[in-house]
């Protein structure tokens, strides 16, 4: 599909231009795209469904709404209103919850754009306006999911929306948003291509799998177990809805050269020059070519990683060391999260340490850790989806993947054990197979243990989450759905062992976090949506 960017990312008039058409027939201009004269090719239907695909998601909110979560802290500025969200601060009127609502509102109409007038176009292949409308559906049902999630109750808008109706709509149970969601993608399931049946050309557009595999999301997020397992099922024991197998190596997993790989189920599309995002400018170490940091891993997430045996590290068993906690630990520490001591790979082929600890570089104490600098305020940076092959201001062109076979696993893996049927096959098929695959070798991280009851096992399966998917913008969502977050975003959000004079045995206070469960669970409706809009009621406490 990078052979089609350039199309993709140019943002079209034609949706101004077409609801401002001329009345008269006989007077269309033949110079410009108007309502009469645009629905006339199948390279003008593609640049509009291109359009829907630039619209899907942005690289800002990927990497920020880990901030949301306890697993990162957004230092600096309000990235995308995540520190206001994760302070408890913010009310209906923040730029984040306006944005967030029209963004995808405005991916919606156009997927109903698309979807009302690519029947026009004369002289269209068949295979291809039906396979194109089904991309268009799955978009539009990815954006009602994304709104949903977030607001509960939300307008469904499955036709164009004149201005009168668009200001008059109700907000739409949940319950039918979601059973919405659920048809338009079992309906597009028949009719999309399986990723081995794409050509070349069109790597990266919406696959059967990707619409599998955002099925059995959505029937997470509601805890309906059974569903999930049958559904990712068709994912893993399936070859008819596309080839999918873990990438054989979890750091490069994240690297350029293995863009498309076998795990990469759907991604946020992007090109070197043409369409790149930047964000670890202020992500990645100073030393490294950012010029601060914004976005900083937190001790918590650092925390739960478990030591190469498995164990977790407040387990007496573990080996675990407080003056050496880097030391055998999970492996994915290393390819996420930058701490103290970290050996980076430079471009080039060389390496250099990155010193965080204050006072302990041996030259300039570019990535030290002090308080209210340009440097990280929790002592940590993140690595996880840095591009070696980065442009000026470590802007990069690499995918980002929103759905991968790792997190299939995962899902089936839950989903089996809140049914009770969690067993040896099941464990090696996921958790074992992740861990392998990140680089375990002690058999008890490995064995799957029989004697061990539904919560523990619970734990595991949640915390294997938490370190396969970390700073990949879903653990907000994981935290939310099993109603823990008013356990885990209430207090401090902490940093590594940097200040003496922390009460929490010297650990940074990096942020203070509120989370009221009577409210926090779903974000208010926007001030300004209920301003144009009188029908649409407030969420619960707000």
């Amino acid at each position: 599909m990078k052979t089609h960017i350039r199309n993709k990312i140019k943002y079209l008039v034609f949706l101004v231009v077409l609801a401002t058409a001329c009345e008269d027939l006989d007077l269309v201009p033949e110079n410009e795209f108007t309502d009469q004269n645009y629905w006339t090719s199948t390279d003008r239907a593609m640049s509009v469904l291109n359009t829907a695909y630039s619209q899907l998601f942005t690289s800002a909110r990927f990497f920020y709404n880990e901030a949301l979560s306890d697993n990162a802290f957004n230092g600096r500025g309000d990235n995308q209103g995540v520190a206001s969200i994760a302070a408890g601060t913010y009310d209906p009127s923040l730029g984040r919850l306006k944005s967030e609502w029209n963004d995808r509102y405005a991916g919606i109409k156009t997927c109903n754009l698309l979807l009302e007038n690519i029947d026009r176009i004369e002289d269209m292949d068949g295979t291809l306006r039906e396979r194109m409308k089904a991309e268009a559906r799955f978009i539009r049902a990815f954006q009602h999911f994304q709104l949903t999630t977030w607001f509960g109750d939300v307008p469904l808008v499955s036709a164009d929306l004149s201005l009168e109706e668009a200001q008059t709509i109700n907000r739409t149970p949940h319950e039918e948003v979601l059973d919405f969601i659920l048809k338009e993608l079992d309906t597009v399931t028949t009719i999309l291509p399986a990723n081995t049946e794409y050509p070349e050309a069109d790597r990266g557009r919406i696959t059967r799998g990707a619409a599998i595999a955002l099925k059995a999301r959505a029937l997470l997020y509601e805890g309906r177990w059974e569903e999930v397992a049958t559904t990712c099922e068709r994912l893993i024991n399936n070859s008819t809805n596309g080839s999918y197998a873990l990438f054989s190596s979890y750091e490069g997993l994240f690297l350029p050269e293995n863009e498309y790989n076998s795990e990469d189920i759907f991604s946020l599309q992007y090109l070197p020059e043409d369409r790149t995002w930047g964000e670890f400018f202020d992500m990645a170490p100073l030393s490294a070519g950012a010029r601060l940091n914004a976005l900083a891993p937190t001790q918590e997430l650092v925390d739960s990683y478990p030591m190469t045996n498995g164990k977790p590290i407040d387990d007496p068993g573990s080996g675990y060391d407080e003056e050496n906690p880097y030391a055998n630990r999970d492996p994915r520490l290393t390819h996420t999260v930058v701490y103290h001591g970290y050996e980076w790979q430079d471009p080039d082929g060389g390496s250099h340490t990155i010193y965080i600890e204050p006072g302990s570089s041996p030259g300039e104490p570019t990535d030290e850790y002090v308080p209210g600098s340009s440097a990280s305020p929790t002592g940590y940076y993140v690595r996880k989806y840095f591009d070696p092959t980065h442009q000026s201001s470590l802007a990069s062109g690499l995918n980002l993947m929103l759905i991968r076979y790792a997190d299939v696993l995962l899902m089936y893996a839950e989903a089996k054990n809140e049914l009770g049927q969690m067993d040896q096959g099941t464990w090696d098929m996921t958790i074992r197979a992740l861990r392998e695959r990140a680089g375990f070798e002690e058999p008890q991280a490995l064995a799957f243990d029989s004697s061990l009851g539904q919560e523990a096992l619970r734990r595991i399966i949640r915390n294997e989450r938490r370190v396969e998917l970390g700073m990949e913008g879903l653990r907000i969502f994981d935290i939310r759905r099993w109603r823990i977050a008013e356990d885990v975003l209430n207090g401090w959000a902490h940093g590594a062992k940097f200040d003496p004079a922390s009460p929490d045995d010297g650990y940074i206070r990096a942020n203070q976090r509120n989370f009221d469960p009577g409210k926090h669970y779903l974000w208010p409706i926007p001030r300004d949506e209920r301003l144009i809009n009188g029908n649409l009621s407030q969420n619960p406490g707000w």
